[in-house]
């Protein structure tokens, strides 16, 4: 296999984050992937996610 792609990054990360990640993917993760890649993606979505719930309370306080 080769080194996958940002896409499936993307769906790996939130796939850990939300625990549904499948070993067979998580070894895919660990065998091809670039640790830095999953950093990034990770970090990008976890300032979203703050982001989203720092907006929607914003909307439901005022």
């Amino acid at each position: 296999m080769s080194k996958p792609n940002l896409l499936h990054v993307v769906k790996s990360v939130f796939a850990a984050a939300i625990g549904i990640q499948s070993e067979k993917n998580r070894e895919v993760d660990f065998k091809h992937g670039s640790l830095p890649a999953y950093i990034i993606v990770g970090l990008i979505g976890t300032v979203l996610f703050i982001l989203a719930i720092v907006s929607v309370v914003s909307l439901v306080t005022g």
